[in-house]
């Protein structure tokens, strides 16, 4: 039996999605990654009271209940009220026009938050999609994780998920990963495919992990070189980051190759205080209202990381990781190598709904310490190289040192002063 609702109720849920001037409750986070693009978080937005919006809502109004009496007496089929509200949900915000704004129903708000924080629930793994076997592909597996004692290995591809083991390239990618997901003490049942080709059962018992973003090693052709992958910015990067920095130079690493290709940003405490680490006393991060009225700076202390430093970038390293790529180069802390990034210099507000559910908005833009803003421009690297193309379609976790054209570059620029 699928839920109803009254039309009065339902209108009033609808008119309160359409308020922007509705009471909040603040969360000030970012909103997911899309379109190539990421999102910064903000401190909370202000009530918007830029006009008076009485004759829109009556208009919704009317329009709504005469589309709703005449489909509810027409359709064959069953509402389900739930996932119509959804979609009117999404539907506004379609309709702002704002490329960067989304809709979160109580789930996937849930699921968003969880994903900032950097900690979650499931079986603590990252994955790719791979296009060869049209399967899930390991990447890592999380310390700690219920996954990290399960028998698990980096490189098995996941080949189906359920107990009637549904093939993956049947049910999809993204439903997979979906499946795979869940509440802790629940079960996660899959098969994984394994060297050449001997399939393996697990279930595992869902619970916390925290998600790794930083991952760094010894430079293969030069011991002096220290590489750090940062894949995001969340609650967790800021300390995985030091501690990776730190280990590299207590393993005899000179210089430091700092990899933000495909980085698509994150929220703003996490760049922040990765910054502040890293820079001297000064701005890191400027915000500006759409009038271009500088409304909020934040600033470094005097310490820093007093190190030689390259950053590589891609057309995939947006918002955040652009402004770590930016804030380096205004202080000619480090040279930036490969190709123009993203271009993403606005912020977003995500806001919890006292209905349920949540929203964001694009409501700032920044720009970083001194230089302009880059956005819709993107960030033209010190040494443009675009990577190999024999390596276009190979991801850029299974590609070596020697194979990196880009990373060679990189190393090479440290010679180039």
């Amino acid at each position: 039996m699928k839920k109803r609702i009254s039309i009065p109720v339902f209108i009033a849920v609808i008119l309160f999605a359409c308020l922007i001037t509705f009471q909040i409750t603040a969360v000030a986070m970012m909103s997911a990654y899309r379109n190539s693009g990421t999102d910064t978080p903000s401190s909370p937005a202000q009530t918007d009271d830029k006009a008076d919006n009485s004759d829109f809502i009556a208009r919704v109004t009317e329009k709504l209940t005469e589309l709703d009496s005449e489909y509810r007496s027409l359709y064959i089929g069953e509402l389900d009220e739930d996932e119509l509200i959804n979609g009117v949900m999404l539907g506004y915000i379609y309709g702002t026009g704002d490329e960067f704004a989304e809709y979160y129903d109580e789930e996937s708000y849930k699921t968003f938050m969880e994903d900032l924080s950097g900690e979650g629930e499931g079986i603590g793994i990252s994955v790719i999609y791979n296009t060869e076997r049209d399967c899930i592909e390991i990447l890592n597996i999380f310390p700690d994780s219920p996954a990290s004692d399960s028998g698990l290995m980096v490189g098995d591809l996941i080949v189906s998920v359920g107990e009637d083991k549904e093939p993956v390239s049947e049910m999809g990618y993204y439903v997979a990963i979906s499946r795979l997901r869940g509440k802790t003490g629940t079960e996660a049942v899959f098969t994984v495919s394994r060297g050449d080709g001997e399939l393996i059962d697990f279930k595992i018992t869902r619970g916390p992990f925290v998600e790794v973003n930083v991952y760094s090693h010894v430079w293969g052709p030069d011991p002096s070189i220290g590489v750090v992958r940062i894949n995001g910015f969340d609650g967790m990067t800021p300390v995985q980051f030091r501690e990776a920095v730190e280990g590299l130079l207590a393993d005899g690493c000179e210089k430091l190759i700092l990899d933000v290709r495909n980085n698509p940003g994150g929220e703003l405490n996490s760049i922040i205080a990765t910054l502040d680490y890293m820079l001297p006393e000064g701005p890191i991060i400027r915000i500006f209202d759409a009038d271009d009225n500088l409304v909020e700076q934040y600033d470094s202390d005097a310490s820093c990381l007093d190190v030689p430093m390259v950053v590589v970038v891609n057309h995939s390293t947006a918002s955040a990781a652009e402004l770590f790529t930016a804030a380096l180069r205004d202080y000619g802390m480090a040279k930036v190598v490969g190709t123009t990034t993203y271009g993403k210099g606005c912020m977003q507000t995500t806001r919890a709904l006292e209905s349920g559910g949540a929203y964001s908005v694009t409501y700032r833009m920044f720009k970083p310490p001194f230089s302009e803003s880059y956005h819709k421009i993107g960030i033209v690297p010190d040494v443009e190289i675009e990577l190999d193309p024999e390596l276009a379609d190979k991801s850029l976790y299974k590609i070596t040192d020697e194979e990196d054209n880009q990373l060679k570059a990189a190393a090479e620029a440290f010679g180039s002063d």
